[in-house]
Order: C-alpha cells, then structure tokens, then sequence
C-alpha cells in the first residue's frame, strides 16, 4: 500500500468518524425535544397530568406483576416436576436395590439382565437413567449407545453422591435448547454404605409449551386490564379536571369584570369548598373595592373642603395685602386694621393646617398613643385650673366634683390632656355669664368624665355632624374670626379617645346647653 492509498484511508476513517459524532449530535437533540416535548405535554394541565400518571404507573405496576406471575408461575411449575421427578427415582432406586433378590423377579419376564432393567425402569418413567460410582465412572446406562466406555457424569454429581442428599437440577441443553430436569438420589438403603449414585434426567416436551401459553395469557390480560384503566383513568381525569376548569373559568370572568360567580355545586367535595372559598374572597374583593371607592370619595371631598376652608382666609388675606399694596388704605388706623385682620386669617390658616396634619396622621396611624397608669380626675382638674382664666373673659366659671376615689385608667397623658381642653375651649366659646361642669365617675369597670356647659346648645340637625370634618355650628356664639375654630377640633377628639378605647357621646338643647360624656375602661391592678 503506497503512501496515497494510506492518506486515503485515513481521511475516510475521518470523515466516517466525523459523521457518526454528527449523526449522534443530532440523535440527542432530537431526544430531547421528545423529552421536553413530553414533560411539556405532562405539565400542561391536571387532565393530562392525572391520565399520565395513572397510565404510566399502572403500566409499570402491570409489568411487575405480569414478571412476578411468570417467575411464580415458572418456579411452581419447576417444583412440581421436580417433585414428580424425585418420586420417580426413588421407586427407580427401590427397583435396582431389589435386583439382588433376582431380575427377573423385579423385571418379571420381560428382562433378565441389569441392562433391560434400567431400560424398562427408563421406558416407565420417560427418564434416561445412569448409575455412577464415587470416581464418578458411568456403571450403567439406559441407553448404552449413548455412552462410551469410561466416560464419567459431572464433577457436581460426584459431590452430590459424598454429601448423599437427594437433589433435583435443572439447565439448558447448550446443543438442543432444551430444559433438562436431573434427579440424584444415592443408590440402595439410607443406611447402609452409599457407594453408587442414579441420575435420572427428564426432558418435560410441554413445559416450555405451558410456559409460553401462560405467559401469553398473562399478557393479553394485562393488555385487557391496561385498556380498561386507560378508560377508567380518562373518566376520573375528567370528572377532577372539569370542574376545576369550570371554577378557574368563573375566575377568569370575575377577573374580566364580570363579579357574579355560579352556584354550581360540583361532585368532588374539596372542589365545593375551594368554590365556597373563591366565593367568600369574591365578596371580600367586593367590600374592598367598596371601601376602596368610599375613601376615594371621602378623599376627593377631603381635598375639596380643605381648598374652600383655606380659599375663604386666603382671599382676605390677598384682598386685605392687595389695597395696602394699592394705595387704597392712607389712613394709618386703617392700615392698622387690616393689618391686623391679616394676621388673623394667617393664624387661623396656621391652626387649620395643623389640625388637618393632626387628623391626618390619627387616620394613618402615624400617631403611636402610649397608654399608662393615669389618674384621670388629677388631670382634669389640673387642666380645670389652667383654663380658669380664659372663662373668667366671659364671665364664666369652671367647677370640678370629682364623685369618686377610684378614677385610674389606662391613656396617653398628653392625648388625654388634649381632649379635655379641647373640650373645655369648646365649652368656654359657647358659654357666656355661665357655668361649665367637670364631673368624675365610675360606674361598674368604667370612668366617666362629664364636661357640661350652660351655653347656646347645639341645634337637633346639627347635632349629628358635628363629628364632620370642617363642620362649624350656624349659631356659633363668638363669631370673632380670631377665635373661630377649624371645624376639625371635634374630629381629633373622638378619633383620640378611639385610640385609648374610650367612647364619646353628646347632648344638647338648643339654649340649654351642650353635655359631652366620655367613659374609658378603669384600670385595676
């Protein structure tokens, strides 16, 4: 071979080689497209993964089965012909044993030599017969033409003849194909010298016959079984799956805007209680997008009360700085005046921005309130003595009567000094040349506190908004733009003692007075 011829060759190996990594290549990839294609398949939704599952399942379960049933099947049909096959040589042995008392008496007339014998014994029991001694030298044959002169039976024999325990084995014929069943049993008495051996082999012709028929059968039934799973399998994949669909259906519509889901009842108990549950979460989604559209309202009409509560002073302001600017107020006790009531619209602007930060932060929850051990009738009373002054302006006095010793409850002493004055103020705008009653009680496991005023009242339609954001009462006594107040005051009140779980409840006649009760929980320890 030349030099190009070599070249040549090398190449095609190369290139057979290059070939077969391609051709292997492209055979994983393609395998894992059918991969991914069934895992993309299984996963696609709970039919198909139920249906999958079972069949797959089954089918290997089935498979097991079908070779488990074989393996039993083979094995008891092994043991039965080896226990035949035992039997046989036993009564084989019994038969040669007798030979010293005659052949003719264990053969009768038809045999009148060992060889007949183990011939007829053969013939009777369908088996080849060989008796063998301990060098393991074949004595005798039924079929002596099978034999040679000399030759000897298996190295497994000879041990089986020395441990003299009678054994049934069986294999398949290398030449034939053929199972091959041979009994050892030890030759003559148990007890006396065991110095021969006889093997009897059987060639059962329908065994395998059986064997394949049961096999056979095992798996048309299997096939059968299979079949009826499948059907079974589709049903109950449909009858979970269905409802399933049908429920994540509704959801869809609800999600799409239609919020009125069926009352379908399904057959699957946990189906029901899933659908239950979508229902209740429908309703809840239902009140959220209520309260949701509710605080954007109160939102929106929060914006516009808070611009025409800030436009009023704002526009005198503006209107107040633009004819000082304009030349239009010469006169110095007039520049004064306006002056002044600028100042006023800038403390009221001041006061209303504070108050709606305040309410602000009370909603939110911004405000952490830090409830302590307080004796509420001392901090009454303190706040009593320190607006004394402001009711003696009008003419006005504050009593306090405390009816009770135990008056400790649980509050933020800042917050709760903020409600009685704020109260108390209240009370002193509305009172002229009158009284304002600070009382302390306890009834059961409460504290009451009591702020009632001789004053102008509150008028019965009135009464109910007072708690309104921005809301003044029409026949405000004191219409001093200088002391008039943010309509926000009452609001943080009942939004303060809410906070200190305390309650708030009001009374008045118009010209006879206003009473405000608040009760807190009495601390005990």
């Amino acid at each position: 071979m030349n030099k190009f011829t070599h070249g040549t060759s090398v190449h095609k190996i190369k290139a057979f080689l290059y070939k077969t990594k391609v051709f292997l290549y492209e055979t994983k990839v393609l395998l894992n497209k059918i991969k991914h294609k069934l895992s993309e398949q299984f996963n696609k939704n709970i039919y198909t993964r139920l249906l999958f599952t079972n069949v797959i399942v089954f089918s290997i379960a089935l498979v097991l089965l079908i070779n488990f049933s074989g393996f039993m099947v083979k094995q008891s049909v092994y043991g039965m012909i080896e226990q035949d096959l035992l039997r046989k040589s036993k009564r084989v042995n019994y038969a040669l044993s007798r030979q010293t008392t005659g052949l003719e008496t264990a053969v009768g007339s038809q045999s009148g030599t060992e060889q007949e014998l183990l011939k007829f014994l053969a013939d009777s029991f369908d088996a080849r017969i060989t008796i063998f001694n301990h060098e393991g030298t074949i004595l005798g044959i039924s079929a002596e033409q099978e034999i040679v002169p000399g030759s000897k039976v298996d190295t497994k024999f000879i041990e089986m003849l020395t441990s003299g325990k009678a054994t049934v084995v069986h294999k398949i014929d290398s030449e034939t194909g053929q199972l091959t069943f041979t009994a050892f049993i030890p030759m003559g008495d148990a007890e006396k010298t065991v110095e021969n051996g006889i093997l009897l082999e059987s060639r059962p012709a329908n065994t395998d016959l059986i064997l394949n028929k049961m096999g056979l059968f095992l798996y048309v039934g299997g096939i059968i079984i299979l079949m009826v799973v499948i059907v079974v399998s589709v049903y109950l994949a449909m009858c979970i799956s269905k409802p399933i669909t049908r429920l994540a259906t509704s959801i869809a519509e609800y999600n799409g805007g239609n919020y009125v889901l069926n009352n379908e009842k399904y057959s699957l108990d946990e189906i029901n209680v899933i659908s239950e549950q979508v229902k209740k979460l429908t309703v809840t989604l239902e009140n959220i997008q209520s309260k949701s559209s509710k605080i954007e309202g109160e939102r929106t009409r929060l914006f516009a009360e808070i611009s025409h509560e800030l436009r009023t002073p704002l526009t005198a302001v503006q209107g107040f700085a633009e004819a000082i600017r304009d030349g239009m107020a010469e006169d110095k006790a007039l520049q004064d005046k306006y002056l002044d009531m600028i100042c006023t619209q800038t403390h009221h602007i001041t006061r209303l921005v504070d108050d709606i930060l305040s309410l602000s932060r009370l909603e939110s929850g911004d405000i952490a309130v830090e409830k302590l051990p307080l004796d509420l009738a001392a901090l009454a009373q303190g706040v009593v003595m320190s607006m004394e002054g402001i009711a003696k302006i009008n003419n006005s006095t504050i009593i306090f009567t405390k009816k009770s010793d135990k008056s400790v409850v649980l509050g933020d002493v800042d917050r709760m000094e903020q409600i009685i004055r704020n109260l108390l103020k209240n009370a002193i705008n509305a009172t002229d040349n009158g009284s304002i009653n600070v009382i302390i009680e306890t009834y059961k496991d409460e504290v009451q506190l009591t702020i009632k005023d001789n004053g102008i009242g509150i008028s019965p339609d009135e009464l109910p908004h007072i708690w309104d954001r921005f809301y003044s009462v029409k026949n405000q006594r004191n219409t001093d733009s200088a002391i008039k107040g943010t309509g926000l005051g009452l609001v943080i009140v009942k939004k303060l003692v809410q906070l200190q779980d305390g309650k708030i409840d009001v009374e008045s006649q118009p010209g006879k007075g206003t009473e405000f009760c608040l009760s807190f929980p009495a601390f005990t320890d």
